[in-house]
């Protein structure tokens, strides 16, 4: 099959959770003999040249980008809070040139079926439908919106918690439009799947988590002395959220009881006043890392602290295939098949969280046994050649 991707950021190089899935879906897809081609936004924020993607993979995949300026200008913002009914975040990657360069692909080559890597690509719906009669698949990385809901419900500033509800829901509106009007869904977790499904989406539709190669990340053993790791986007603000009460709920017990225990927190784009609150002597802010696979084999414990998000948490399927034994909450698992104190530790309550880590840190046999059985949940659950076979035969019979 020819098949069309339409990203809202260059996928390579794969540093957070949104490009990783992108990027082994691509190279699923193609190692299932398909010929992929990707047109993606190359944002400021993601900036990366095309011409600068390796060899190996830019000689099997082809990769278009089309740059632009996707960052948040408050002029703009308010004028669209005034005078627009669509949501804001979602207007920020309605781009001409990309518009004109899809239009120009469609005009040129068929395509077998065009994907949609989440509901920002929803502004292109009508050129597609214009120019091609290919079937139209939209990929939810999660529910987009719940998000923003959840975020404007922790929101403690009234005006700002305004704000992010009135954004919730205009960018409901925008993403149920996009998924009602697309021929297929593939979601990344069971959640998201059965969420469209009991608002109304009736069409064809398949789960398939992000897969791992389990070629690529090579086992190491795990650091004698034990240490806590987290990783993951501070610009989103789940992560804030979740860690800002690890540190206050869970972080001052825990060194009472473990005083010399290291934290170590890797991360991009964390606001000035976050990066404040990581002032402690036992915590090193490492900003963003050039090799996450490297950082996460450095340290013994990942801690996965999420209270709200939607999808599937990728840092959390790594560290397991890297034999990083992992700490998390219920939201953190959601997606994933694992089972406490099987494959790693759950706890909602900050001093469950903190007997968690305290159990893993004084009982090593106790990372060997969930460690061990963590890796084979993924080999059995999230292998990226499996999975994306199942989705090439899942676009065959759409087509």
């Amino acid at each position: 099959m020819k098949i069309l991707i339409l990203a809202n950021k260059l996928p390579y190089p794969s540093r957070d959770g949104g490009s990783i899935a992108t990027l082994n879906m691509l190279t699923g897809l193609r190692d299932a003999g398909n010929d992929i081609t990707c047109l993606s936004l190359n944002t400021s924020k993601h900036r990366f040249p095309v011409e600068r993607i390796p060899q190996k993979l830019s000689e099997t995949i082809r990769f278009i980008g089309i740059d632009c300026n996707s960052s948040i200008r408050p002029l703009r913002m308010l004028l669209n809070l005034l005078f627009s009914s669509k949501p804001y975040i979602a207007e920020r990657f309605n781009v001409r040139e990309y518009r004109e360069k899809l239009t120009g692909l469609l005009n040129n080559e068929q395509f077998d079926l065009i994907q949609l890597e989440g509901p920002y690509l929803g502004h292109y719906i009508d050129e597609i439908r214009k120019w091609s009669n290919a079937p139209v698949s939209f990929r939810a990385h999660n529910v987009e919106h719940a998000i923003w809901k959840r975020k404007a419900a922790n929101e403690p500033v009234a005006l700002r918690r305004w704000y992010l509800q009135n954004m919730a829901l205009r960018l409901e509106r925008f993403e149920m439009l996009v998924v009602d009007r697309s021929d297929c869904l593939v979601a990344i977790s069971p959640q998201d799947k059965a969420f469209f499904r009991s608002n109304g989406y009736m069409r064809p539709a398949i789960t398939i988590p992000t897969g791992l190669s389990m070629e690529e990340y090579p086992q190491s053993t795990l650091p004698s002395d034990p240490s806590l790791f987290f990783i993951g986007a501070l610009d989103w603000l789940p992560n804030q959220e979740g860690l800002t009460w690890f540190l206050n709920r869970v972080f001052g017990k825990l060194i009472a009881e473990m005083p010399r225990l290291e934290f170590h927190i890797a991360g991009r784009n964390a606001p000035e006043h976050f990066v404040k609150r990581l002032n402690h002597k036992n915590i090193s802010y490492h900003g963003e890392v050039d090799d996450a696979r490297e950082f996460m084999q450095s340290y013994h414990i990942m801690v996965a602290p999420l209270l709200t998000g939607s999808g599937i948490r990728i840092k959390i399927l790594e560290a397991m295939a890297l034999g990083r034994p992992v700490v998390t909450t219920s939201v953190g698992i959601e997606g994933i098949p694992a089972k406490n104190n099987k494959d790693l530790l759950v706890s909602d309550d900050p001093e469950g969280f903190k007997d968690q880590i305290i159990r893993l840190a004084t009982h090593p046999s106790e990372s060997v046994r969930l460690v061990s059985s963590a890796q084979q949940l993924i080999k059995q659950n999230f292998d990226t050649f499996g999975l994306s076979t199942r989705l090439s035969q899942f676009f065959k019979e759409q087509v």
